[in-house]
């Protein structure tokens, strides 16, 4: 029988659940590949799972080019690589596989990051024809893509994080704090993040506290402005957290999670312990911006504006007992469209 192979760049810990799933169903049917470490170095492997793979990084870590992977070239069984034109190893994978027949899936985003009418989509479209099938992240994607390419085999596996009976929100009537969980990068702009909050410290309640959850190259200058400014007590830098205890009592106690900068992951584990989310509005988001529902289970601010971050942070406070509320059914939602199961189960299905 088959086996279903991944190959990654890396497979950081947000993906464990993910990848205990697929190996808990298929046991010996499943391989997962990958690197120690992504193109950005702060997005380390933490898979127990891992056969370890050699990463080349190019020209800066503008490209890459993997090793230790080539006795699966010749595989009759499924392997899934990342939809990726950066990573040159793939494509020598995918036109000889194609050439010999060997069923190869692609996996990632539809388009590039600066979207679907950037440039570099030539090089991604050349690199989607070459896949059997293609998986991308959300429906809207699938949708999107299907429509470019109305003969390709497209289907959706929403990222995930948590399986669906760990979402869980829990009545808590005292949740004050804000909670951002996340890499610490220019990119996530927590530095704007933890200045908008002293900057709106008069317009929200005393004991209300900015719990920042992860670590990366901000963290030093985030911490020297909170000692700067005599911030301790209302910001605390926890660093990287990935328990799943520790995670669940931190959201349970914030009444919002905030995204500074673009939308990732952050917003379906966010969702699915029932914590809306204070969003900056015009950012290149992640897809997984397609789990918004403005109003429901989010909000926006005008991008660094941290006069309006204020304002929008008084009024969810001003609206504490309603968004509270809403808690159920924002893990109801997540859990109908984001759960581990569901998205393991699209991969699954490739060798059914």
């Amino acid at each position: 029988m088959k086996k279903l192979i991944i190959i990654q760049t890396a497979a950081p810990d947000y993906r464990n659940l993910f990848y205990e799933r697929l190996k808990d169903i298929l046991k010996d049917r499943f391989e997962l590949y990958a690197g120690n470490e992504s193109f950005e170095a702060s997005i380390k492997t933490q898979s127990k799972l891992y056969k370890e793979v050699n990463n080349h990084f190019l020209l800066k870590r503008k490209f890459l080019f993997q090793t230790k992977i080539w006795h699966l070239l010749f595989k009759n069984d499924v392997v899934v690589l990342e939809m990726n034109p950066r990573i040159l190893s793939n494509w020598l994978f995918l036109i000889i596989r194609k050439i010999l027949s060997k069923p190869t899936v692609l996996w990632g985003h539809a388009w590039p990051r600066n979207g679907k009418q950037a440039k570099s989509d030539i090089l991604r479209h050349w690199m989607r024809k070459l896949g059997d099938k293609i998986i991308v992240y959300t429906h809207r994607q699938k949708k999107e893509l299907q429509e470019k390419m109305p003969d390709k085999n497209i289907v959706a596996a929403p990222n995930a994080l948590l399986k669906s009976e760990s979402m869980v929100s829990k009545p808590n009537t005292s949740a004050k704090n804000l909670i951002y969980i996340g890499r610490l990068v220019a990119a996530k702009k927590v530095f704007f993040l933890v200045k908008a909050f002293h900057h709106a410290l008069d317009l929200i309640p005393e004991d209300a506290k900015l719990i920042i959850v992860g670590d990366g190259e901000e963290k030093e200058n985030i911490q020297q402005y909170i000692n700067k400014h005599n911030l301790a007590k209302r910001i605390q830098l926890l660093g990287h957290i990935s328990y799943y205890n520790t995670l669940k009592e931190l959201y349970h106690e914030a009444l919002f999670s905030v995204s500074p900068g673009y939308v990732g992951l952050s917003i379906i584990q966010s969702l699915g312990f029932g914590v809306p989310m204070l969003i900056s509005k015009d950012e290149n988001h992640s897809p997984e911006i397609e789990a918004v529902r403005e109003g429901e289970n989010a909000l926006f601010f005008k991008t660094d504006d941290m006069d309006d971050f204020a304002q929008k942070l008084q009024s969810i406070y001003q609206s504490r007992e309603e968004w509270l509320k809403k808690r159920e059914k924002i893990v109801d939602f997540c859990q109908k469209n984001y759960s581990v199961e569901a998205m393991a189960e699209t991969f699954i299905d490739l060798i059914k």
